[in-house]
């Protein structure tokens, strides 16, 4: 998955449980998405993932917390531009 994932992409967070190797509870919040800061190569101990994700809370994540969230797609609007009324001058 570390492949997948680059700095700047959104993740969302599918678990928000204790820290997995000391057993703290962690400041993530399960269902919101954050933005990638940093991908670190690292062979977690928990065996589920090969990489570390900085999302700016504390210092870095395991990536088996996350999800990675399509990119959204550009899309047109076409807007109506403003035309300024014509007043007619009365004397």
């Amino acid at each position: 998955m570390s492949n997948a994932i680059g700095s700047g992409d959104l993740v969302l967070c599918v678990n928000a449980g204790p820290n997995h190797i000391t057993g703290e509870p962690v400041p993530l919040q399960a269902g919101e998405t954050y933005r990638v800061l940093a991908v670190m190569e690292f062979a977690c101990p928990c065996r589920r993932s090969d990489a570390l994700l900085d999302v700016g809370v504390d210092f870095a994540w395991c990536q088996s917390r996350f999800r990675l969230l399509p990119k959204p797609k550009a899309q047109t609007k076409t807007r109506r531009a403003s035309v300024p009324k014509e007043k007619e001058t009365v004397r």
